[in-house]
């Protein structure tokens, strides 16, 4: 389970301001990529916290609620489908993680970000590859970007029932590939994404 230790080392270390920072939305065929910063008092109790992924998704729901509840401050960031065929994915996962930092009440001083990419960061931070299952502030960051993305994608379902993105949430399914080759794709598909299609 996570805990505060690379918290209270950047304490140590003498910065006051730390977040942790996670992203979702990587891997899918649409969509943004959105990615949370988040900051947590070291011993704020958060029970169950863990790597969004490890949860279902009623848990999330919970756990989104006490982190906006019991966070010193968060904010979210978004890199658009746009943005992530102009520069590609890994560039629009680190432009959404600058924007969440940018977006904080409070200048951040000091980053802990889940995975093993830093890039371009405004200030000092630590990749910690599987950092959601790590840190307390990584995982809060991982609940708030995977709820706000999958709340995103019940949005596009409204807008565009045929694909069904209520239920594969963007990613490569059958169901989303047939329909993609039904209907073609919709404003909010990667297009750098779909090169398959042409085969």
């Amino acid at each position: 389970m996570p805990d505060y230790s690379f918290e209270l080392a950047a304490r140590d270390a003498g910065y006051r301001h730390v977040c942790g920072i996670d992203e979702a939305g990587r891997g899918p065929l649409s969509g943004p990529v959105v990615a949370a910063a988040c900051v947590l008092e070291p011993g704020t109790e958060i029970p169950g916290l863990n790597d969004s992924k490890k949860l279902t998704p009623k848990n999330r729901d919970l756990l989104y609620d006490l982190v906006i509840e019991r966070a010193t401050d968060f904010a979210v960031g978004f890199a658009t489908p746009e943005e992530v065929d102009r520069i590609n994915i890994l560039n629009a996962t680190m432009l959404a993680m600058r924007r969440a930092i940018a977006a904080l009440k409070e200048p951040a001083d000091y980053a802990l970000v889940d995975g093993n990419c830093i890039r371009d960061y405004p200030i000092p931070a630590r990749a910690i590859i599987k950092g959601d299952s790590l840190s307390m502030s990584v995982a809060a960051a991982s609940i708030l970007a995977k709820v706000t993305r999958d709340r995103l994608c019940l949005e596009d379902d409204r807008q565009y029932p045929m694909y069904g993105f209520a239920k594969h949430k963007g990613y490569g399914t059958a169901e989303h590939i047939a329909a993609l080759r039904t209907y073609g794709p919709c404003p909010i598909h990667r297009k750098t994404f779909l090169k398959f299609l042409d085969n």
